[in-house]
């Protein structure tokens, strides 16, 4: 296994996971739900940040690898899952939202994992209405997380919108890789 600062940085993300969840187990009198609620989203928001600086410092330091490719969406799609289930048990978004995020994420990694096997991985490869996605519930879960009003704004109402938004976007580019990877699945199914 290669380790070189990009995979450090997406194994800090993985490590990041049991303190996002741990945060809102500590005793009412160590932190206030509110500074539960920022210290969640300074979490959340640091791992986003080492998602982006990982694949940075890969490409500019020339240090890209199977094993980075592999270990950086299983670092992004756990982080999520697991946000968005403390979301769902906070009360903050809908178990059916995150069902439908949560189960878009497996279906289309197990998708891109059997067209790697038959040879047709470009045939899912990342879209823009993907990006869009993980673009509006990368802004959506701290929002969420955050809870509280800052400068007046309810930051609460736009992270519902955002993540209702991510979930049509979820649906949406499902169906988009499900359309592009439909004549491999009809042809190895002959098979």
């Amino acid at each position: 296994m290669p380790f070189n600062i990009p995979i450090l940085l997406t194994w800090l993300r993985i490590v990041l996971i049991p303190l996002l969840i741990g945060i809102y187990y500590v005793p009412e009198s160590w932190a206030s739900l509110q500074e539960r609620n920022l210290i969640a989203t300074l979490v959340f928001v640091v791992a986003g940040l080492t998602d982006w600086f990982d694949g940075y410092l890969a490409r500019a330091l020339n240090q890209t690898s199977a094993f980075g490719a592999f270990l950086d969406p299983v670092a992004d799609k756990l982080m999520v899952a697991t946000a968005l289930i403390m979301l769902v048990q906070l009360d903050r978004t809908n178990a059916v939202i995150a069902a439908v995020i949560i189960g878009r994420e497996i279906t289309i990694s197990a998708l891109r994992e059997w067209m790697a096997q038959i040879g047709a991985s470009k045939s899912v490869a990342v879209s823009m209405i993907g990006k869009i996605k993980t673009t509006a519930q990368m802004a959506a879960i701290p929002l969420l997380l955050l809870q509280e009003p800052v400068a007046g704004i309810d930051v609460m109402a736009a992270g519902t919108w955002l993540i209702y938004i991510a979930a049509v976007l979820t649906l949406w580019s499902m169906g988009y890789y499900m359309r592009m990877a439909w004549p491999q699945i009809v042809q190895h199914a002959e098979k």
